[in-house]
């Protein structure tokens, strides 16, 4: 209750604001009495303390010293019965309130301190059990928006209706989900504040006010709505709430609670359906159904029409991060490529992510009159954006390979080779948040006819002994990979590598060492370029 309810008690208005009077707005939560000196250590914030003052006759400066820590803790007020041992408040005591603006209220004699308490503390109690049925009614009158099939958009208009202001749904990236308006500056506005880096919310904080400075400086509400203990979305509401919101706060929190319930049905079905889209396209890529007309009718049933072009994106974390463990490491990624999903939605062209393994695989979807040129530029900007948006989310790298366009779904697992080979022969050079686009080999075509029996001996001939384990740690085949892409450049394999020089001679030295072969002598080296590649057909194959 405020303090002002406490004045306008039917046994308390014979009481009197001594000091002051413009903190009438407190908001009492308890009372408590004094029959201590030390009864500071007992008060906690909202408390009304009632007291005789007795411990404080001929004492202003220790009653002053009360009223100042008092006021610092943020308690209600003092409530003093003065005239039975003070007969009059101290002026400096007076003076402090007022200029804090801390209620002392000189309380009638002929009410004992235990009566005023019980009064105080049975208007509290009927406060809150009018606020909880109130809430429980609230609750199942949005509950029942929900069941009976009416939706989130019907529930987001009734809360619009209770705070008589226009309210917005947004995800955690304030994106809009619904809206009972049209209020497109401040969904920019948020999203802003969101790409910026700012916390809506400090830790434990019901709700948050702050004005957006626009065009027309607009102030609003928002109150999260927790999905789970990672996620929230966000109850925005075109307005401030009253000074005294507690009431209105109770309610617009029973809606969040259903609005999180409704969430967290569609987040299930989404995940269901996501996951059979993902695994249709993991059978795709492996060749697990045997007509044509199967694969688009299939890929149709997902959202992906066959007579579109398409560009395949396979994009992968540059490194492990070291002090997680490999489940964390997987929960990790799988936020991260979440992430990528999610920002992808905010260009204008459709996309389908799929997870393989450590791999993310993404269908750009273009329109049938696309260019080549133009699509792979837009890919591009696009993934370079995602790719600062990562880091400055999660600070890790991301590194993306990128098909060329392909004109139907059909080819599209002919695209995710080519991405593959991309991002792998980006990886291999070296490289961290690369982009690479596939660049078409007739070597690699070449290979491809060759029996692969004949190409494994091949590889294994030139290069078994730097694949065998007690060697891998070493980095020899990542090191003699970018020597031979740099044109067998010392300086410039250390640079791409971030080695020293030294270490690089040494490798060198080593991988001669294990071959049994001078990597100067131009068949050797023929024979190790032709090795590696083999290495990539048999990978991709």
């Amino acid at each position: 209750m405020e303090m002002d309810q406490f004045l306008q008690l039917p046994d308390l208005k014979r009481a009197t604001v001594l000091a002051g009077e413009k903190g009438r707005r407190r908001i009492i939560g308890n009372v408590k009495m004094m029959d201590a000196p030390d009864i500071l250590h007992y008060l906690t914030k909202d408390d009304l303390l009632i007291t005789t003052a007795y411990h404080y006759v001929d004492k202003p400066e220790t009653l002053l010293a009360l009223v100042k820590a008092m006021n610092e803790m943020g308690c209600a007020g003092l409530g003093i019965k003065q005239e039975r041992f003070l007969s009059r408040t101290p002026e400096l005591v007076l003076a402090y309130a007022e200029a804090h603006h801390f209620p002392i209220i000189a309380l009638p004699e002929h009410l004992g301190l235990s009566d005023i308490a019980n009064r105080v503390l049975s208007h509290i109690l009927d406060q809150r059990t009018d606020e909880l049925k109130m809430a429980l009614e609230t609750h199942r009158t949005f509950s029942n928006h929900i069941v009976s099939g009416k939706g989130l958009a019907h529930l987001v208009e009734n809360v619009a209706q209770l705070v008589n202001a226009p309210v917005l749904l947004m995800n955690e990236r304030c994106q809009l989900l619904i809206s009972s308006n049209t209020a497109s500056p401040v969904v920019n506005g948020m999203e802003y504040l969101y790409r910026m880096g700012y916390v809506f919310f400090t830790n434990g904080s019901r709700y948050t006010s702050f004005t957006l400075l626009m065009k027309q400086p607009k102030t609003i509400t928002v109150f999260p709505v927790y999905i789970d203990k990672a996620k929230k979305s966000l109850l925005t509401i075109l307005g401030s709430l009253p000074e005294n919101a507690h009431q209105s706060v109770l309610l617009i929190e029973q809606a969040t609670n259903v609005i999180a319930f409704e969430l967290m049905k569609e987040n299930a079905l989404n995940q269901y359906t996501r996951r059979a889209k993902n695994e249709f396209f993991l059978h795709y890529l492996n060749g697990d159904f045997s007509t044509k007309e199967e694969t688009i009718n299939r890929a149709k049933e997902f959202g992906l029409p066959n007579e579109r072009p398409y560009i395949c994106v396979v994009g992968r974390l540059d490194q492990e991060e070291k002090g997680l463990g490999f489940k964390d490491n997987q929960i990790e990624m799988e936020k991260v490529f979440d992430f990528v999903e999610e920002e992808l939605t905010i260009f204008p062209f459709r996309s389908h992510l799929f997870l393989k393994g450590e791999q993310c695989s993404i269908l750009l979807e273009g329109e049938a009159e696309d260019t080549v040129g133009e699509s792979l530029q837009s890919a591009e900007l696009a993934l370079e954006m995602i790719q600062d948006h990562v880091v400055r989310q999660f600070n890790r790298s991301l590194s993306f390979g990128i098909s060329h366009l392909c004109r139907e779904f059909f080819d599209v697992r002919e695209a995710h080779e080519e991405a593959v080979n991309a991002l792998h022969s980006g990886r291999m050079s070296g490289n961290r948040q690369f982009i690479q686009t596939y660049q078409a080999k007739d070597l690699a075509k070449l290979l491809r006819m060759i029996p692969r029996e004949d190409l494994r001996e091949f590889y294994h001939y030139n290069l078994k002994k730097l694949t065998d384990p007690s060697v891998s740690e070493m980095a020899l085949m990542q090191t003699l990979a970018v020597y031979l892409e740099t044109h067998c450049q010392i300086s410039e394999t250390a640079k791409r590598l971030y080695v020293h020089r030294n270490t690089i001679i040494y490798r060198l030295e080593k991988i001669e060492e294990l071959l049994g072969k001078s990597i100067k002598d131009p068949d050797t080296t023929l024979h190790l370029r032709l090795a590696l590649r083999i290495q990539q057909t048999l990978e991709l194959s």
